[in-house]
């Protein structure tokens, strides 16, 4: 656990940057209206060695098997509901309608164990429909299932012992291309003659460095900011100079605002990510058998005025930490979070002192970050 916490820190220090790079309108902002549509299917995958649901335990699955044959023009007789079926499972299909998606286009479609099937390994998904959160069916499913994992499992006997072994995961698998698109989703690419860009993370200074450069580039009063996150832009009345528009425009670089500071802290691993460097404020903790403090000692520097030096003031903070046993330990140049992570992992701090800590900083408003727990 301690070589998480420390692993972490290196990480996230060795991503802090103390200026932020130029990056692409599109890797900051989305074009409204294109998005991705989920689609969801229930199905029956057939041909199973054996490997298939209980229908003792799921009976779901031999009323979905009776429903298939019924339409097939199959009837079986009374008492049809206690058939004993190995190679059948039910399963559910999603897949990711993605923009602009025509008829005729082939998705890959994932396929998901929802009884007690052992795997499904070997199986063919029947005719599958695949319906949109409005209930319409947009695609149709069917193939045979690829598992990317293995399952081995000895008998009773005197060399088995009963021993199973299973590589990866049985129950899940996929279809390249396993669907095909039925129906179109009508997408209103802009209003007229206006686009909407959607900013990932909402922030004033982003919108505004996007304005800015976009108007640079094209002259002023084609985007204006609506708020934080949207940004409307005048385009190209024509579908074709429209397209070409936006991939020009989608490839303009913008230097980004700083992010507000913040802290995220795994409270199950102990893993401590920040996104820049995050200071603190003068503070004494005691949590435990652990105790804390943090000092800004100002220190001034005052030249001899004839060599023509000025007076500098700097801030030499201090980090105190004591364990049981009078083990203090001092780090200076600078009260950082940083620091403080690293001296507490060094006298053996576990996961949920660290959490605690940091709790009480924020709450004593010394950690200047926002602080958020996962």
């Amino acid at each position: 656990m301690k070589t998480s916490i420390k692993a972490a820190l290196l990480l996230s220090l060795s991503l802090l940057a103390p200026f932020s790079q130029a990056e692409r309108i599109k890797d900051l902002a989305s074009i409204a209206g294109v998005r991705n549509n989920q689609l969801l299917g229930y199905g029956l995958v057939v041909g199973l060695d054996g490997s298939g649901d209980q229908t003792t335990q799921t009976p779901f699955t031999v009323q979905s098997v009776i429903s298939m044959l019924q339409q097939l023009g199959v009837n079986l007789p009374q008492g049809g509901s206690q058939l004993q079926l190995k190679n059948v499972a039910a399963v559910m299909v999603t897949a990711t309608l993605p923009p602009f998606a025509q008829p005729g286009q082939q998705l890959d479609i994932t396929v998901s164990s929802m009884g007690n099937a052992k795997s499904l390994r070997g199986g063919t998904l029947l005719m599958t429909p695949l319906k949109g959160a409005d209930g319409q069916v947009y695609g149709m499913a069917q193939g045979n299932v690829l598992v990317g994992g293995v399952g081995v499992q000895a008998g009773g006997g005197a060399g088995g012992g009963g021993s199973s072994l299973t590589v990866n995961h049985l129950s899940v698998g996929k279809i390249s291309g396993g669907a095909t698109v039925e129906r179109a989703v009508a997408t209103n690419l802009g209003e007229g003659n206006m686009i909407k860009l959607e900013l990932n993370n909402a922030d004033f200074a982003t919108a505004s460095r996007v304005v800015e450069a976009i108007n640079d580039k094209y002259g002023a009063g084609i985007a204006y900011a609506l708020d934080s996150r949207v940004i409307r832009v005048q385009a190209p009345s024509s579908s074709d100079q429209r397209v070409s528009f936006i991939g020009t425009l989608q490839d303009m670089n913008v230097n980004p605002a700083e992010q507000p500071a913040k802290v995220i802290m795994n409270a199950r691993t102990g893993s401590v990510v920040m996104n820049r460097a995050v200071t603190l404020d003068t503070c004494a903790i005691s949590h435990g058998n652990l105790s804390v403090s943090v000092n800004a000692d100002t220190q001034v520097s005052q030249p001899n005025p004839l060599s023509g030096g000025r007076t500098v003031v700097t801030q030499n903070p201090q980090v105190g930490i004591k364990a049981d046993g009078g083990k203090v330990m001092m780090v200076k140049g600078g009260a950082s979070l940083a620091e403080v992570v690293k001296a507490l992992n060094a006298i053996g701090a576990t996961p949920q002192d660290l959490l605690s800590i940091l709790q009480a900083m924020k709450a004593a408003g010394s950690l200047r970050a926002e602080l958020e727990i996962i």
